[in-house]
């Protein structure tokens, strides 16, 4: 499951907070909480939010701890500032607008906004905050879809039904290659590249309609009215507003102004010198904020979908299957196996770990759903799901795994190897991990509707070996 739950487990152990008294502090029943702290169920965006807020009213170094570990990478550096996502907590100045800043993403309904910042952050990171050079509407939307390419083609989450940004990366012909799929493209250098080759007229037409000339007349509300310009659809919003943000840049200081006062002709925008350095001084807050929110947005999208914190950016590196891979060879090397989809005897040394459900629906590495196949016939599946036919097999192949580990490892040992069995198919004795049919009715119960959810998001199913 997600991260809430290795989260949890990591801050109450070292804080020396129970779990009766988070889950009393927050109001919850204690099964609920048990099953989030075993990473059986994920807690909402929003009630993660106020599992932040009841940590922190017991122990503010343990709230931090909690959100470095909940957000992971999705933010970085000053790591004692992330607590503070809050919009309400977003830090203060003299010098530009903060309140409105902090309910930038109030009733937002697309994808639009959050990614327009996101992007916009992630271009001044890249320039080290320089004003001085204009941010272009085709770099802009260059970011944007770089942004939304992991969490909706690549993890197939949806943007919702109307949502343009996803429309177009429909639309693109783009050639992936292996570094943006092993996630070691630095930057998404690659990936930005590969989509600016691509024709991107239409969205950047798209984008001038709506999104930077609504996100910036918030910041310009008062002199709007005194304009008498509503920002409701269906008026002349963009077409007034470059003026008007051109004319109040110096002393409202809004985030942004265009490259040009007439509309027709606005192609880039240059942010506010103040706000640079603002941004720049509190990065980590604000990027950590506008994650959140975007994580939570997504999660209203995507209710039922696993792990949707470790879809929304483009992951980190895979991390080693070394475990698992020594876990299964031990089991080889007991008996010989064969390969489930093929029938052909594996080779210990030359195996390969297959994700039953793809890694890309899972984002996780857990046993419950590794076993060995053949190289080739596992780059072969892909992403794809299993067909139905390979079910009883994958079971009684992790059967016998289940089995044969029990004997060659301490009892200690063997629980803590399959801890991720016990909690993610919900079965409270472990034992019960060694009786074939209460094994199988679990993986039923647990991976039937998975791929069921999975078909729905768009994974391809009843993938079959030739």
């Amino acid at each position: 499951m997600g991260r809430a739950g290795q989260a949890l487990r990591e801050v109450l152990e070292s804080y020396s907070i129970t779990q009766s008294q988070l889950a009393t502090a927050l109001g919850v029943e204690r099964p609920i909480f048990f099953r989030w702290y075993h990473e059986q169920t994920d807690p909402s965006a929003e009630r993660v939010t106020e599992i932040v807020q009841a940590i922190q009213a017991i122990n503010s170094e343990a709230s931090r701890e909690f959100v470095e570990i909940y957000l992971g990478n999705l933010t970085t550096s000053q790591p004692q500032e992330l607590t503070k996502f809050n919009a309400e907590q977003l830090p203060q100045s003299d010098q530009v607008d903060v309140a409105t800043l902090s309910r930038l993403f109030s009733d937002c309904t697309t994808s639009y906004k959050y990614l327009f910042f996101l992007s916009l952050l992630d271009i001044l990171k890249r320039r080290q905050f320089e004003v001085l050079s204009s941010i272009s509407f085709q770099e802009l939307i260059v970011e944007m879809l770089a942004n939304a390419w992991y969490p909706y083609t690549y993890f197939k989450l949806s943007f919702g039904t109307q949502d343009k940004i996803a429309q177009k990366l429909d639309s693109l012909n783009l050639e992936i290659t292996e570094p943006i799929l092993k996630f070691t493209d630095t930057d998404k250098k690659l990936l930005r590249s590969t989509i600016a080759s691509q024709n991107l007229s239409d969205s950047i037409s798209h984008l001038k309609r709506y999104v930077p000339f609504r996100l910036v007349a918030s910041f310009l509300d008062a002199e709007l009215k005194a304009e008498n310009v509503s920002k409701g659809r269906g008026n002349d919003l963009e077409k007034v507003i470059p003026a008007i943000a051109e004319k109040h840049f110096d002393v409202k200081k809004p985030l942004y102004k265009f490259n040009n006062t007439d509309y027709r002709d606005c192609q880039s925008l240059f942010i506010h010198p103040n706000w640079a350095s603002y941004l720049e001084k509190h990065y980590a807050i604000i990027r950590g904020w506008a994650s959140w929110e975007w994580v939570k947005y997504m999660q209203k999208r995507n209710p039922n979908i696993p792990n949707i914190v470790n879809k929304i950016f483009m992951p980190q590196q895979r991390g080693s299957l070394s475990p698992q891979t020594k876990y299964w060879k031990q089991i080889l090397d007991f008996q010989p196996i064969n390969c489930i989809y093929s029938g052909q005897p594996l080779d210990s040394k030359k195996m390969s770990l297959d994700h039953y459900l793809p890694w890309s629906f899972v984002a996780h590495d857990q046993l419950w759903n590794l076993i060995p196949t053949d190289p080739s016939i596992n780059s072969s599946k892909s992403n794809y799901l299993p067909s139905d036919k390979y079910f009883n097999d994958f079971v009684k192949l992790q059967h016998f795994g289940l089995k044969v580990s029990s004997q060659i490892l301490s009892y200690q040992k063997w629980l803590n190897t399959v801890e991720s069995y016990i909690s993610e198919l919900k079965m409270n004795d472990p034992d019960d991990l060694l009786d074939f049919e209460k094994l199988s009715k679990a993986y039923e119960l647990t991976i039937q509707p998975l791929i069921s959810l999975a078909t729905i998001q768009g994974f391809s199913p009843d993938w079959l070996y030739d």
